[in-house]
């Protein structure tokens, strides 16, 4: 593949995703996010590999700063405790290291972020079933048609790739949409904006 032609088919995946995602699902997912949020409930994020590094990047933004100065939101990545993952898969499986987390964290009413590109990865969907369990929002990134998290999914985001990376770059989009959402609605009055191209501190 050319890289015109990988541009190219990125800019269809994203396209497709500006012409299929409505703004009322979009709106909706943002809106039970920033209400668990302001509520002080927890926003979980979970994912492996490249998914990992999204969730830790989605929790930087939102215990951080996205483009605004604010307070500090109630968002933990379930891929960034090492002692946990390590421990829980050693004694018990891999599969379990979310839900586990999931157990811990999470409370009626909060959320669970889950990025997976296949929508099968076990651990992820263990802390969805978990999730739903304790009475918890759900909402999944996936590539084509959602996987098993497309059942346990309250608001399911499915790009319709079965390529890993194009998959990514979608993900990174749509999240970075989410963050600048959510902290604009719970920024409250008193915030300083920098521009998207001013380096963070």
């Amino acid at each position: 593949m050319s890289l015109h032609q990988y541009l190219t088919e990125s800019a269809r995946l994203l396209e497709f995703a500006a012409q299929s995602w409505s703004e009322q699902l979009v709106a909706d997912a943002i809106s039970t996010m920033v209400r668990a949020l302001g509520e002080g409930k927890p926003l979980l994020v979970c994912g492996n590999g490249g998914s990992a590094c999204d969730a830790i990047h989605i929790a930087g933004e939102l215990v951080g700063r996205f483009l605004l100065e604010r307070r500090p939101l109630n968002v933990i990545c379930l891929a960034s405790n090492t002692a946990v993952l390590t421990a829980w898969a050693n004694d018990h499986s891999y599969d379990a290291v979310f839900s586990r987390q999931t157990e811990a964290y999470g409370q009626p009413g909060g959320v669970l972020l889950g990025i997976s590109t296949s929508g099968t990865s076990k651990n992820v969907v263990a802390a969805f079933e978990q999730a739903r369990r304790m009475g918890m929002h759900t909402i999944a990134l996936t590539g084509e048609g959602g996987g098993h998290l497309a059942a346990l999914s309250d608001f399911l985001f499915a790009t319709p790739s079965r390529s890993t990376p194009l998959i990514q770059q979608v993900h990174l989009c749509l999240y970075h949409y989410f963050c600048g959402e959510i902290e604009r609605q719970l920024a409250g009055p008193a915030r300083e904006p920098r521009t998207a191209l001013q380096p963070a501190s």
